[in-house]
């Protein structure tokens, strides 16, 4: 794995690089509040065959903080785009889990020329309101942060039950800082919060042409049967899979289910090319 950095316009990016340089690229996108570190577990899988790449979003982890507090999916975009233009980037399998499952989802529709699959992770195209008041509610509890790291744990391994303790460890060790009062914060922009607002991004989804599979935790609400009945309707490529019992992000309760499924749907689309 290395660490690299690129400026973007006013935005400086952090992100993760694992593979050949020169082998197809796999860009991995995280969710809210989290960072590039989130797919340690899973992107050294894919390293013999993809260029993988794990990109801090603005606002998380290494990354740049917005002045003015854009954090809006679009502004996620622009950013992820960028990156992609810079380094060259053609034919890109995108994964994205919660709010990067929305990036991916709106790259692929914006820019279908770049992506050759998309793998989205427990989020549609919707963003209705109860979550994000669920999330002000959540970033509201936790601005005053933790007394240790180890307390920090504990609460995530309280939180994500299911989650495997070496995932929960991984994510408090890179997404965590200490304050300059001591107290343990998440690495994140509380800016964030600005961005994380209703949001519906059918007509760009629509407009998806690459391969896509969504991939659900069983035990999730966040993407309902109405919101899978209307991709299927509006994706004819579209495949659903839902991994039983398990939650929002799935592929930290059972990565290796999670790969396979990742593999068979990558392998059927190399078979394609």
């Amino acid at each position: 794995m290395t660490s690299r950095r690129i400026d973007l316009d006013d935005m400086r990016i952090h992100y993760l690089e694992w593979g050949d340089a020169g082998a197809p690229p796999l860009v991995l996108l995280h969710g809210i509040a989290r960072c590039a570190h989130a797919f340690d577990h899973l992107a050294p899988h894919f390293a013999d065959r993809y260029r993988v790449l794990s990109i801090d979003l603005r606002g998380h982890g290494d990354s740049g903080r917005d002045a003015g507090g854009n954090y809006l999916v679009e502004d996620y975009v622009r950013d992820v785009e960028g990156l992609i233009d810079r380094l060259g980037l053609k034919d890109v399998v995108l994964w994205g889990t919660s709010t990067g499952g929305r990036v991916a989802q709106m790259i692929a529709g914006r820019r279908p020329e770049l992506v050759r699959a998309v793998i989205v992770e427990d989020v549609g195209p919707e963003r209705p309101k109860e979550i994000s008041n669920r999330r002000a509610n959540r970033m509201g509890l936790e601005e005053n942060g933790w007394a240790s790291r180890e307390e920090l744990l504990a609460k995530v391994r309280t939180d994500n039950p299911r989650w495997l303790e070496s995932v929960a460890r991984n994510l408090v060790e890179h997404a965590a800082r200490e304050r300059e009062d001591g107290r343990v914060v998440w690495k994140r922009d509380p800016a964030i919060l600005k961005g994380f607002v209703p949001t519906e991004l059918w007509d760009t989804v629509k407009k998806i042409r690459a391969p896509i599979v969504y991939i659900l935790g069983g035990a999730s609400t966040i993407v309902p049967q109405h919101t899978q009945d209307e991709l299927k309707a509006a994706l004819p490529q579209v495949e659903i899979v839902t991994m039983p019992g398990l939650g929002h992000y799935p592929s930290d309760e059972d990565p290796a289910g999670f790969l396979e499924i990742v593999d068979e749907f990558l392998a059927r689309q190399n078979q394609k090319h």
